[in-house]
């Protein structure tokens, strides 16, 4: 049987793919699971610089596995309760979130519901012109409930959120680029291109650095701005005493480019 989830490396940056493209890579539990077994052997990599995640085949995912769906709501799953096998699937979508790598979600054709769930938990995320985004859970008497909900209000704010997640409706990578769903717009076919272009900027920066900005962010979303900055000084505090640091000066004062090494 194919695998789930595939893996290639090119220098730097790992290259995730969701392999179900005879199913439109509808996602199911065994997919996340196999999913986060990946970002754990990549996190122990420090060569390591940056994670793109991408579909094979003709859309990036057509959501939610049907299958499943109808299993969960037939009571065929096994005897845990429905909650507990959502909390399986939240936990997995925020252990992406959580790995102290940059992670860029490379979108194209179809991201929907479960789909864009998942692409919210990357840190960023680039689309092609031809993609259609939306979490159109109500459509089915359902919301979005593997952090959909939670995750679509901090990246396009309170209103917005609402009003795409009570209508279920669907949109144009455009205007998900207008509203801050997605980082930037390709052409059809560029979506890996562009973003290996920026993993390769980020990869390029000091990865201690990198990955405590990313967690300054995520942790400090949402505090007043006192205690926000006190984590500021911590995080500063630790890369201080970095190999990288001195590296990163010496570069600068030699006019060459910086070597780090996330030491």
């Amino acid at each position: 049987m194919a695998e789930l989830i595939t893996t290639r490396r090119d220098d730097a940056i790992l290259y995730v793919a969701l392999n179900r493209p005879e199913k439109r890579n509808a996602i199911h539990r065994g997919l996340l699971l196999a999913l986060v077994d990946v970002i754990d052997r990549a996190e122990a990599e420090r060569d390591v610089r940056a994670i793109i995640l991408y579909g094979e085949g003709p859309v990036f995912s057509a959501g939610v596995d049907v299958t499943m769906l109808r299993g969960d709501i037939a009571g065929d799953t096994p005897p845990r309760p429905f909650r507990a096998q959502v909390g399986d699937m939240q936990a997995a979508l925020s252990r992406l979130e959580a790995v102290e790598k940059p992670v860029i979600g490379a979108l194209h054709r179809y991201a929907a519901g479960l789909a864009l769930e998942l692409a919210l938990a990357c840190d960023l995320r680039v689309a092609t012109t031809d993609c259609e985004l939306g979490l159109p859970e109500v459509r089915l008497g359902l919301i979005p409930d593997v952090g959909g909900t939670t995750r679509l209000v901090r990246t396009v704010g309170y209103a917005r959120a609402k009003e795409l997640i009570m209508t279920g409706r669907m949109m144009r990578a455009e205007e998900a680029l207008a509203i801050g769903l997605v980082n930037e717009v390709v052409a059809p076919g560029e979506h890996l291109a562009a973003a290996a272009r920026l993993a390769g900027a980020i990869a390029a920066n000091a990865p201690l650095a990198v990955g405590l900005a990313k967690k300054l962010v995520d942790l400090g979303h949402g505090l007043d701005k006192h205690t926000f900055q006190q984590l500021e000084l911590f995080a500063q505090s630790i890369l201080l005493r970095s190999e990288d640091v001195g590296e990163g000066v010496a570069a600068l004062a030699e006019r060459r480019p910086p070597r780090f090494t996330g030491r």
